[in-house]
């Protein structure tokens, strides 16, 4: 039996609207010929030309958030507890059991910018694919941000996950989920206009604040979700290990047994 691997990550890059204005990663790359002066520091009497074709290693000087790129948040980002009152799990403190598990993917690219998922509409997509949930799937969500990775209107685009819709998957044992989108809850320009018109905050981030009810951990910022069927896969997911932080990065992958 042969295994097939979908990235389902997109790559850090500098100078694109992968975030909001002020909150985009910057890299510089340091190349093998700008690099050789400081491997001559390591070595008194060491001079350029003495390396092979006067180069010493490539190197990038990154500054980002762990929330930029491919990630998952943890429920410390949510909130300071979780599961009705316990001390919210930090990404260091999830159990990396739950981040290789069946993939399960709901096509919600029909439904409009701004739209919150609800359990129904989430129960009706798994009638759709046939699919029973079960404890510890991860539950994946292509929207129509997906293709819009990096383009301008990115943070804008695609539908979010509500409160009900979360708290249905995480009641049914599911610990970790997934969006293509910038944000597991709709965009914030579109919930804004929802707070103005109805001065309502438990509309704001309430797919995220779900955490405070049952603590579970999802991934923004997936890739190629379009590429995957509803079922027959396994994602592994593994977040960077940060002390105490609210998220790691992840090179999230499907795997296929063909």
């Amino acid at each position: 039996m042969a295994r097939r691997f979908v990235d389902i990550s997109v790559d850090l890059r500098s100078g694109i609207a992968s975030d909001p204005p002020g909150g985009t990663p910057e890299i510089a790359y340091i190349d093998h010929k700008q690099s050789a002066e400081k491997v001559c520091s390591f070595f008194p009497g060491l001079s350029p030309a003495d390396l092979p074709d006067g180069e010493g290693w490539a190197v990038e000087q990154i500054n980002l958030s762990t929330h930029n790129g491919t990630h998952v948040d943890a429920p410390w980002h949510f909130s300071s507890i979780m599961d009705g009152g316990k001390r919210a799990m930090t990404i260091d403190e999830a159990p990396l059991d739950w981040f290789f598990r069946p993939g399960v993917k709901l096509d919600f690219r029909h439904f409009a910018d701004g739209h919150v998922v609800t359990a129904a509409e989430v129960e009706a997509e798994l009638k759709r694919v046939g699919h029973a949930l079960q404890p510890l799937d991860i539950v994946v969500v292509n929207t129509s941000a997906g293709a819009r990775y990096g383009e301008a209107d990115y943070v804008s685009k695609g539908c979010g996950m509500g409160r009900e819709a979360t708290l249905w998957l995480t009641s049914r044992g599911v610990r970790v989920t997934g969006t293509d989108a910038w944000s597991w809850d709709a965009p914030f320009i579109h919930t804004a206009k929802k707070f103005a018109a109805t001065r309502d905050a438990s509309i704001i981030w309430e797919g995220h604040r779900a955490g405070r009810e049952i603590g579970y951990c999802h991934i923004e910022k997936l890739h190629n979700l379009e590429c995957l069927p509803a079922t027959g896969f396994t994602i592994a997911c593994f977040p960077v290990k940060i002390a105490a932080a609210s998220a790691g990065w992840t090179r999230a992958v499907a795997i296929f047994e063909q």
